[in-house]
């Protein structure tokens, strides 16, 4: 399985409405690959750290995985 390219190693913190969102995991390219956006919803507006690493465990959150890189 190939490794997913790490846009940063910090989470991304940002301030989402309620609704549906996807997060990609990928360099932009994951078309024809193994990799795919992952949808997430939001119920009430919140600030939330997205994992900007993308080697979190629990997709799309940071769970500080970017530290250990």
């Amino acid at each position: 399985m190939a490794e997913p390219h790490i846009a940063q190693k910090s989470p991304y913190a940002v301030e989402l409405a309620p609704g549906g969102y996807w997060w990609c995991r990928c360099d932009g390219t994951h078309k024809g690959s193994e990799f795919a956006p992952v949808k997430f919803g939001v119920a009430r507006a919140e600030k939330l750290w997205l994992c900007g690493c993308k080697r979190t465990r629990n997709p799309p959150f940071c769970d500080g995985t970017h530290k250990t890189l």
